[in-house]
């Protein structure tokens, strides 16, 4: 019996769970899976953390075809996510189709949640568009970083602070049990990401590795990968 171990983004934590008991039963293998903000699992696989599988932004996978860490040719992508709003389920859900009413739903908030500004995809977009609404510094007191969007998520879902937002992948929204998508940012903010998939140069066992990436890729994983937000 083989370890498939995948390096993910949070982003596709859930779809990577939603084909593993598949994949087992298929293969008689099972799956390791690391998920954090996208930077962070690059910087795991150029380290030297053993890998036969990445999921990251198509940025980023590209750098790594060309650096050699990933196999040319085995890029897939599992579709594009958008970044949106969220609020924890059963809380008023503001208005934030607009910039004035996204800085206000945010100005207002007595907690903000997001993943990490330096190294996740979204934590890093989110801080740039705080700075464009003024807030960066005002609200920096109110700020409720963690390492990726889906344990953002999953803190504020268990908080029983009153009045918190917080703004992710909206895969990471909708497959955490406990908080609502609220809408995406505004088209004026809007970041969609390319999530893709690639096979590692490293990889025990590529034959293996290019099978789950099928599936991770294609019709087996399609309907979570839908219901999550992913748009392909």
């Amino acid at each position: 019996m083989k370890s498939l171990k995948i390096l993910s983004g949070g982003a596709a934590a859930a779809v990577v769970k939603g084909v593993k008991a598949e994949f087992e039963a298929a293969t008689g293998n099972t799956i390791d899976g690391t998920f954090s903000a996208v930077g962070a699992m690059r910087d795991q696989l150029v380290g030297g953390t053993p890998c036969d599988l990445v999921i990251l932004t198509r940025g980023l996978v590209e750098q790594l075809i060309a650096s050699g860490h990933v196999v040319a040719g085995s890029a897939r992508s599992l579709g594009l996510v958008k970044t949106g709003v969220a609020v924890r389920s059963g809380t008023t859900h503001p208005k934030v189709s607009t910039r004035e009413e996204l800085r206000e739903a945010f100005e207002q908030a007595k907690g903000i949640y997001f993943p990490d500004p330096k190294l996740a995809t979204a934590g890093i977009h989110f801080m740039k568009v705080l700075t464009a609404l003024g807030l960066h510094e005002s609200k920096a007191a109110q700020f409720r970083v963690f390492p990726n969007g889906a344990t953002a998520m999953g803190e504020m879902a268990k908080s029983q602070e009153p009045g918190l937002i917080g703004c992710t992948q909206v895969t990471e929204i909708n497959y955490t049990p406990g908080v609502d998508l609220v809408a995406n940012l505004p088209q004026e903010f809007e970041l969609v990401t390319d999530y893709t998939l690639g096979v590692c140069t490293g990889a025990t066992d590529k034959a293996l590795a290019q099978q789950l990436a099928e599936m991770l890729s294609g019709a087996a994983s399609a309907n979570i990968r839908r219901q999550g937000g992913f748009e392909f």
